[in-house]
């Protein structure tokens, strides 16, 4: 049922309340000289005040947000638990982010992305990066957010989808107007709310599913969905798989998937910034309480799409999951399970649902302010600004990127993320035409000191470019000869397509060999290059470090085990 009872918007009341007033106080309390949300430091970073349990916090409500909660569990029905390798995988990858990449930035002093592209390349690549990044966070990202988010919330409450979108806007704004250290310390009560609520839409699935076959328990109704959804238990896909394009095979474990996660976490300054204001030992304690956290969130957005697709074949949502072209539409089956729980849980799950976005949001538009202000703004176009007129200009761009989000939803949301469509595979899919030329530019920055700058260069704009080859290679020539080794398989339009997670491998490999020969070139003719202040000691953790570390890997060994 598309509504919300009294009790319901009265659970989501408190919500709304209680983020409110802690940010408030967060606001008026907790700053002082260079961390005051009215210095460029204190707005943009956050510096020295986020505590380890906050960056951890802060880091996964500005992960989940309506791509999982709505495109996963969309995905999940789908597919079935082989897409929780994007959070499974994640949890590994944070830990070499905090091992490797995140030393780098703290000993160089790195606020942004683009200022470590300036700082180990020159302005330029820094330059086309920012502008690239503003794009693709724009575009992609805060539109898919707003629009995967407005479709669930006005799927729950009955609300005009357009309208919902401009509400979720609003007080997205208002969060990111507090600056970092607001955003930071509220996504706390916002993955409180994220938690809770999902796990009460899980809860209530499975003791469905034990229901409807005449038995009890959450234990009975996992084993069942188990039973009746056996398909939907594998990790690892065989190419004869209907969605190996989506997950080719070992590609999740040992290709393209370790590109995505590792330029997802290790170099987008949307995630990273959490992390930036911090000691080192601060920022690993988060990033490691991240991991633990990334673990369980299959059980939160995963299972309830399998759930949908069980009771969805047991005759269920027939009429509310069907599209008005007569498919299904995935990305319905998280708002109809949410529909099914009683007054208050809904509340309960309405708030985590909008906890999600509203922090997503909040953290995407802060990036995007700092990556404008201080990359483009301040270099570019207004190299003497103060600190106040900084803070301003930030603003500013927040509500402008907003907008555009907003906008960008009526234009172009329905063709891109509307009916029959997977909202979470779209974004992986356009995010990786961007990651391997860009993580390549990273790790080869980092690690060797020969890198030049038109290696680059050519990393960004030829890793692009390729990418966008492999995509319509398929339709000018016949791939079926790379079929028997799994790199590709027929599509829904009868040609062989090479599947993006396997076309990411191929790009970053490419840009890793062309940016050796580049440099190399260059090098040979004398050009020096500026490398980064690394050394060995850097990368040496402590001992409640490494056994965390130890314990994430026993726990996703045991997982691909008994999922394979």
């Amino acid at each position: 049922m598309k509504t919300l009872s009294y009790g319901d918007w009265v659970v989501f009341g408190v919500y709304f309340v209680v983020v409110s007033l802690y940010g408030w106080w967060v606001y008026k309390s907790k700053h002082k000289g260079e961390t005051s949300p009215s210095t460029s430091k204190g707005f943009f970073l956050a510096e020295g005040s986020l505590t380890w349990w906050a960056i951890g916090a802060s880091l996964i409500a500005s992960n989940i947000s309506a791509e999982q909660m709505v495109g996963m569990s969309g995905s999940g029905f789908k597919m079935g638990l082989a897409i929780s390798t994007y959070e499974w995988m994640a949890a590994a990858t944070l830990v070499i982010v905090a091992v490797f990449f995140i030393p780098v930035y703290l000993k160089n002093k790195i606020a942004t992305m683009p200022q470590f592209l300036h700082q180990r390349y020159n302005g330029t690549v820094a330059m086309v990066m920012a502008i690239f990044w503003l794009m693709l966070y724009i575009v992609v990202n805060l539109m898919s957010i707003l629009y995967l988010g407005g479709l669930a919330i006005a799927g729950i409450s009955g609300l005009n989808l357009y309208f919902v979108i401009v509400v979720l806007a609003i007080f997205a704004v208002f969060i990111t107007l507090g600056g970092m250290k607001v955003i930071g310390y509220t996504d706390v009560i916002q993955v409180f709310f994220l938690i809770l609520g999902g796990l009460a839409a899980t809860y209530i699935a499975l003791n469905l599913i034990s229901a409807k076959s005449g038995t009890t328990g959450l234990w009975n109704g996992f084993k069942l969905l188990q039973t009746q959804a056996a398909d939907h238990f594998h990790m690892i896909f065989h190419k004869d798989n209907a969605n190996y394009l989506d997950l080719p095979g070992l590609t999740v474990l040992i290709g393209g998937m370790w590109i995505t996660n590792l330029n997802y976490w290790g170099c987008n300054q949307y995630i990273t910034q959490r992390a930036l204001g911090a000691d080192l030992k601060t920022a690993r304690g988060g990033i490691l309480f991240a991991a633990f956290l990334k673990l369980l969130m299959p059980v939160i957005v995963v299972l309830p799409g399998i759930a949908a697709y069980v009771l969805y074949q047991k005759g269920m949502f027939h009429d509310t999951m069907l599209s008005s072209k007569g498919v299904v539409d995935v990305n319905k089956a998280y708002p109809n399970m949410l529909n099914l729980l009683p007054s208050y849980m809904k509340g309960l799950a309405f708030a985590a649902l909008t906890a999600a976005i509203v922090a997503s949001l909040a953290g995407k538009a802060n990036s995007i302010a700092t990556i404008f202000t201080l990359d483009i703004y301040k270099k570019a176009i207004k190299t003497d600004a103060s600190e106040k007129h900084l803070v301003n200009t930030g603003k500013v761009a927040v509500i402008v990127a907003m907008f555009l989000g907003v906008l960008m939803c009526g234009v172009i949301g329905d063709a891109l993320m509307g009916e029959g469509k997977q909202g979470f595979q779209y974004i992986q899919e356009y995010t990786g035409f961007v990651s391997p030329g860009i993580f390549a530019m990273f790790i080869l920055g980092f690690f060797w000191k020969k890198t030049t700058s038109n290696a680059a260069l050519f990393a960004t704009i030829g890793g692009l470019a390729f990418a966008i080859l492999f995509k319509f290679l398929p339709y000018f020539t016949n791939l079926s000869f790379l079929s028997p080794y799994g790199f590709s398989k027929l599509n829904a339009d009868k040609v062989y397509e090479i599947p993006f997670l396997d076309r990411m491998g191929f790009v970053f490999v490419i840009c890793m060999v062309g940016m050796y020969i580049i440099s190399m070139v260059e090098n040979a003719r004398g050009l020096k290059t500026h490398g980064l202040e690394i050394d060995a000691s850097m990368f040496k953790t402590t001992r409640g470090f490494a056994i965390g570390a130890l314990v994430i890997g026993v726990i996703l060994t045991a997982l691909y085990s008994i999922f394979w």
